[in-house]
């Protein structure tokens, strides 16, 4: 490596948007171009051949290079191979003979810039080249900038968005369930053993937590069901109970987006319930409104509204059945007692096959260790 015209001089910690590397096996060249550029304001380093600037760049970073192709050791075309790898923003201008042009078009389509031809004859057009490189360098520089700072704006801003939506959704079945627990830890426990039992019955991450922001909702429909009804104390008449099942289908009705929905139409719960198929992934909202739909079917076929049965009930909503029973029978209401732990277990085994899914009450008590612990965390 030639130590001529500066090479490892100066201070290798400063900026390098001036460096220059040249370069070249021509000792009186690589003099030459190194006055020129450094009477133009540039510090400059020289390389005879390829591997020793392979070497010094990674010392020395340069804001572009200059670069001979028929040199030993290594030639331009196998060290533009390798810088543009290396450092893809980095311009590199071929400095080449006139014999030598079909090589230097080969350099440009491999990755050189521009090139100048030897002999320098005209040193204003070996400054402009230079001058345009750097500046169309530095115009993709920052054009990659802007365009990764935009991206991680709309990608933070997003994550704001599906944060915010989440919040809303979470304190909208909150605010149903207010109003017969004060607590509303009711849909939190549910929530979370919901997650449990839905990655223990494989459904694949993303799925899982979706549907673990989703149950939570199963009650919103609540809403729309007068007091009088919600918090009587005493046994619902048969006509109050035809109104209280209503907040299945108020729910569904609540969470409909705007745009699968026309004003006053009424809601196709056959629709609803197809797109709870196990191979599409549902958005939170689709989950949503599944889940307020068909949480009250019965494994049987004698639960509400639709008189699901068997697997033809959602997955999602058959998980939400066995939780929110479990958790609602030990949970005090104004209107009931709390139940024990080993009560709420009993009825859970009881409607093992009639009421609930017999895999999901299984799964269940495989993991009741868990399931208590989120109990006892998030208790009233």
């Amino acid at each position: 490596m030639s130590v001529s015209d500066g090479i490892y001089q100066g201070d290798s910690s400063a900026g390098s948007n001036n460096r220059i590397l040249i370069i070249e096996d021509q000792p009186e060249i690589r003099s030459m171009l190194s006055r020129f550029l450094k009477t133009n304001g540039y510090e400059t380093k020289t390389a005879e051949n390829g591997l020793d600037a392979l070497f010094l760049l990674e010392q020395w970073p340069a804001a572009l290079v200059t670069v001979d192709l028929n040199m030993p050791v290594m030639n331009g075309h196998d060290f533009i191979e390798k810088a543009v790898l290396r450092w893809p923003d980095m311009p590199i201008v071929v400095v080449s003979g006139i014999g030598a042009v079909d090589q230097a078009v080969d350099a440009l389509r491999i990755g050189a810039r521009d090139f100048i031809t030897k002999p320098i004859e005209n040193f204003s057009l070996v400054k402009n080249t230079i001058e345009k490189a750097l500046e169309a360098a530095e115009l993709v520089r920052q054009n990659r900038d802007y365009q990764q700072n935009l991206e991680k704006k709309v990608e933070q801003r997003t994550i704001e968005l599906e944060e915010i939506k989440r919040q809303l959704l979470y304190s909208l079945g909150k605010s149903a369930e207010y109003r017969d627990n004060e607590t509303g830890r009711h849909v939190i426990r549910v929530g979370k053993i919901c997650l449990l039992l839905a990655r223990a019955m494989g459904l694949h991450s993303s799925l899982a937590k979706t549907f673990a922001e989703a149950a939570p909702l199963h009650d919103i429909g609540k809403i729309g069901i007068s007091d009088t009804i919600l918090l009587k104390p005493g046994k619902l008449s048969a006509e109050e109970w035809h109104i209280m099942k209503k907040h299945c289908e108020i729910g569904c009705d609540i969470l409909r987006h705007y745009s699968s929905a026309k004003e006053h139409e009424k809601v196709d719960f056959a629709e609803i319930i197809s797109m709870a198929d196990d191979t599409r992934e549902l958005s939170l909202l689709e989950m949503a409104m599944v889940i307020a739909l068909c949480h009250h079917e019965r494994w049987d076929g004698q639960g509400y509204p639709c008189n699901l049965s068997g697997t033809t009930i959602p997955l999602i909503a058959r998980i939400v059945a066995v939780v929110d029973v479990y958790d609602a029978l030990g949970s005090e209401r104004p209107y009931k007692k709390s139940l024990s732990e080993a009560v709420c277990q009993k009825i859970l085994l009881e409607g093992r096959g009639s009421h609930f899914d017999p895999r999901i009450i299984d799964m269940f008590f495989a993991n009741i260790d868990e399931i208590l612990a989120i109990k006892k965390e998030w208790m009233d």
